[in-house]
């Protein structure tokens, strides 16, 4: 099968620029391409294309590879063969901990808009991480992101992914491998037993952002090239009554959680309980 291809969505480009900080300030608001937004739902996934810059894209490849360096220098598991056979992935947890960059990406506007449209307005930031896959990589066991979350049946989107790619990613170099049509699954049994020959890889330039629905059943692929590296970051966003897959708490540093803007705080689960279902109590 060929290789799966965004329709031009005409995604606006960011508003965060290379080297800024985000502290103490609301995180700036776009709005959702409308085009991309029935892609999502037809498919289960959407490429907004080239949402950064060639330098920012080098930036946070950078602070990425740096990020990856100092994990393995701490002792910190990075290749991890029961989940990625062969030890030629590197997975890099909790990049809101490890360079300001991150930040400046999981809040990205048009992102963000993206989300909270798709989730209806009701997300917090379950996640993020990331996976460089070296020539020679496997693939990990397929599986969708939502059922990590919660138990099936999986009849409504309550999470979708933002995946970052600082590198052109394509069906040779590992790009993230996709089951066509499979966020319409509800539970473990209506999912092949064997999805792999029919799965198909995303394509997309380096500073895309490929956003996929919690219940799109998906790999990484095999990097089966000579010598092209593939960085991929995966942002998880799920619904504010969901628990976190991060505990934020525990992972960000204190200094470094404080100069978080507001809403980052909040869709961390930073600055209190978790009442947002709780809105009819108030007398509005």
């Amino acid at each position: 099968m060929r290789a799966a291809r965004s329709p031009v969505v005409g995604a606006p480009r960011g508003v965060v620029a290379a080297g800024a900080t985000l502290t103490g300030v609301d995180v700036p608001r776009a709005v959702p391409d409308d085009a991309a937004i029935d892609h999502f739902e037809q498919h289960g996934w959407v490429v907004l294309p080239d949402l950064l810059e060639p330098g920012e894209v080098a930036r946070a490849r950078e602070a990425l590879v740096a990020a990856a360096e100092s994990c393995e220098a701490m002792g910190y598991p990075t290749r991890i063969e029961v989940l990625d056979p062969g030890g030629r992935n590197i997975r890099v947890y909790d990049l809101l901990a490890r360079d300001a960059v991150f930040a400046e990406l999981v809040t990205h506007p048009t992102v963000i808009a993206h989300v909270e449209h798709l989730l209806d307005g009701d997300f917090q930031i379950s996640n993020f991480t990331a996976n460089i896959a070296l020539p020679g990589s496997g693939s990990m066991n397929v599986h969708n992101d939502q059922s990590t979350l919660l138990p099936e049946p999986w009849d409504r989107r309550w999470s979708m992914n933002a995946i970052w790619c600082l590198d052109d990613v394509d069906g040779e170099n590992g790009a993230t491998r996709y089951l066509p049509g499979s966020h319409r699954c509800t539970r473990f049994d209506e999912v092949p037993a064997d999805p792999r020959p029919s799965m198909v890889p995303f394509e997309a330039a380096a500073g895309s952002v490929v956003l996929m629905d919690g219940r799109l059943w998906h790999t990484s692929g095999e990097n089966v090239s000579e010598s092209r590296e593939r960085a991929m970051l995966f942002a998880l966003y799920a619904r504010s009554f969901l628990r976190h897959q991060t505990n934020w708490w525990q992972v960000v540093p204190r200094d470094v959680r404080r100069a978080f803007p507001p809403e980052l705080k909040e869709w961390l689960g930073l600055r209190g309980g978790n009442m947002s279902h709780g809105n009819y109590l108030a007398n509005l």
